[in-house]
């Protein structure tokens, strides 16, 4: 076995390190980028992944503090690309989802055991460390021989022809194949080497987190406050933990974020109503400043986006890295059923029916996630009244609520094989 991190995978590697051929070339080794990689790996298709920073400098808790929630969705599609297994007992489950308007009586409750998926009652999703889902993926990388995990490595030039599309790296060799994968960011090279506009917005908030321990057990509940500042979300992790997402208004983060621990800890009490017991900060406190970019396309010749290098929402409803497994899930199986057939994997057609499948769904939950931030960052009597009206009634209407359940698993709509449960 390879060494996580280190350059590994088929014979398309030239053993003194020079230019490498694949099938994919994935550019951007992130959460998204590096599951596309296994994802397409794991089924047989040779794939090369590029990633500016080491493994482990990624893979130190300073590098990035953040928790990701995980749908049951996109938890299937990381069990598809052989990954899951790998971090499933540093994964933090959501039984239970509690939906306020501040902190008004009338609020919607999701249990997990209202609903049943393969037979038997699941969670919500799960709750993890950034880097607890780098490591899995690292190690997963390492199992796979038909996949190159070159990191660190930078590209420094896209080029994309008709005959295929390489990559030069700072080292001076080039990665070539037939299909490229822009998994690298808002700041996407792969995005902008193809010209695509995209469509951004910011909201006067950002978001502090943090993780906290406490001394009351959490159940495996997710609770979600929506202040007029923006929403207050306690996300439960293993060895009472929870991950904390606080948006707040821009004015005043720095306020907060300066604030003696104490004090920081009696805003916390306050917001999440003191039912974890006493708190103790088990990390630093940071802000990140929330906007919605959006992507015109996803595709261009021999070109496909994935994750926030297509499309980045407001944490709202936690779905930012899910719908990008989404993304992942998708391309996965158009590129795996044209290799199969000996099509051209990077060829149009095959770009075309991954836009159809993932524009729409994308295009339709930023529009719910913005609308929600308007509709609850506010504190006007008649529309809270409506607000708090509207959740008693999705809680005592079943059918309606086992919809929005199934949308918050990630299971609704034309779903790929591997969120299915089905072999790509």
């Amino acid at each position: 076995m390879a060494v996580p991190g280190t350059e590994s995978g088929n014979a398309t590697v030239p053993p003194q390190g020079g230019d490498i051929t694949t099938e994919v070339v994935v550019l951007g080794g992130g959460l998204a980028g590096l599951t596309m990689a296994a994802a397409l790996a794991s089924a047989g298709v040779p794939v090369v992944c590029i990633d500016q920073d080491s493994p482990e400098r990624m893979g130190d808790r300073e590098f990035d503090i953040r928790t990701t929630a995980i749908s049951y969705a996109s938890k299937m599609v990381l069990e598809a690309a052989g990954v899951w297994h790998h971090m499933a007992d540093q994964a933090g489950p959501m039984l239970d989802i509690r939906i306020a308007d501040q902190f008004s009586p009338l609020f919607i409750h999701y249990d997990h055991t209202e609903l049943a998926m393969e037979g038997k009652h699941q969670p919500f999703g799960w709750i993890l460390d950034n880097k607890d889902i780098r490591h899995a993926l690292f190690t997963r990388a390492a199992e796979l021989p038909g996949l190159v995990h070159l990191a660190p490595a930078k590209a420094v030039t896209v080029e994309r022809k008709r005959s295929g599309v390489s990559v030069r790296l700072a080292d001076g060799r080039t990665v070539r194949g037939r299909l490229l994968v822009g998994a690298d960011g808002r700041r996407s090279m792969a995005r902008e080497s193809a010209g695509i506009k995209v469509r951004r917005w910011s909201y006067d908030q950002s978001a502090i987190i943090c993780t906290i321990r406490h001394t009351e057990p959490n159940k495996g509940v997710a609770v979600e406050h929506f202040l007029p500042n923006g929403p207050f979300a306690v996300l439960p992790m293993t060895d009472n933990r929870c991950s904390i997402v606080w948006s707040e208004k821009s004015s005043l983060v720095d306020t907060y974020l300066k604030l003696p621990d104490d004090q920081f800890i009696d805003e916390l009490q306050r917001r999440s109503g003191g039912y974890l017991g006493e708190i103790t900060l088990l990390t630093k406190r940071e802000a990140w400043p929330l906007s919605v970019l959006l992507a015109d396309r996803f595709i261009a010749d021999r070109l496909a986006l994935v994750g926030e290098a297509a499309h980045a929402i407001h944490p709202i409803a936690g779905q930012g890295l899910n719908l990008g497994m989404r993304d992942v899930a998708a391309l996965a199986e158009v590129v795996v059923d044209a290799y199969r057939l000996g099509l051209d994997v990077g060829g149009p057609e095959v770009l075309a029916r991954f836009q159809r499948w993932r524009r729409f769904d994308t295009v339709l939950l930023a529009a719910v996630c913005d609308g929600l931030v308007h509709l609850f960052s506010n504190n006007i009597p008649p529309v809270k009244l409506a607000r708090d009206l509207g959740m008693a009634v999705i809680n005592r209407l079943p059918p309606v609520k086992r919809f929005f359940m199934k949308h918050a698993m990630g299971v609704v709509g034309d779903l790929p094989r591997m969120i299915k449960g089905q072999p790509l």
